[in-house]
């Protein structure tokens, strides 16, 4: 790639032009879980507020990630804005229910990448994204656990806080192994 490359987004190659939109799906997805907590923390639901806040941080923090490996290699970064954020629900399952949704679609975004990078024998490009399959093999799972037990607890949130406490408060980011942010990692 010429420095003339880097520094045009028709130069750039497809993994570095659909990570930077993934920089934007990141962000989007730290805005829709703000969302999502404040509409719990609203209702005087602190467990599922705190989860759904510390997700937020989260995806933030991958967005950073992604921002500081564009940086590292060379590929101007600008920073995009948010995709719309649903904010109106009928009920504590729908919002669950939008998080796996969301975790399921990162996840289909991030093998993409993992498969436009092999495609393009971008080596390094490939093994960035290692961390973030795990991490969304993760995401998917306590999401769909957690809905799971909304379904489950016929209605009661006081059951369902009470499992956010006990099972999912101490799920923490800032994992060994993690990719480096640019700028301080809010979840470490």
């Amino acid at each position: 790639m010429t420095s003339a490359d880097k520094h045009s987004d028709h130069g750039l190659s497809k993994f570095h032009r659909l990570l930077l939109d993934q920089v934007r799906h990141e962000f989007t997805a730290s805005q829709q879980y703000i969302a999502l907590a404040s509409w719990f923390d609203d209702r005087d639901l602190p467990q599922l507020a705190r989860l759904y806040y510390r997700q937020s941080m989260e995806e933030r923090d991958h967005a950073m990630m992604m921002v500081r490996y564009l940086i590292d290699n060379d590929v101007t970064t600008a920073i995009p804005g948010v995709d719309e954020i649903q904010n109106e629900f009928d009920t504590p399952r729908d919002l669950v229910a939008l998080a796996l949704r969301q975790e399921r679609e990162v996840t289909k975004q991030i093998l993409h990448l993992v498969k436009v990078a092999r495609d393009e024998n971008d080596y390094t490009g490939e093994q960035f994204l290692q961390w973030f399959v795990k991490e969304q093999t993760e995401e998917v799972a306590t999401m769909s656990t957690l809905l799971n037990v909304v379904d489950r607890s016929n209605g009661n949130l006081f059951d369902v806080e009470t499992f956010v406490a006990r099972e999912l408060s101490d799920v923490q980011g800032g994992e060994s192994g993690a990719p480096e942010t640019a700028g301080p990692s809010l979840t470490t």
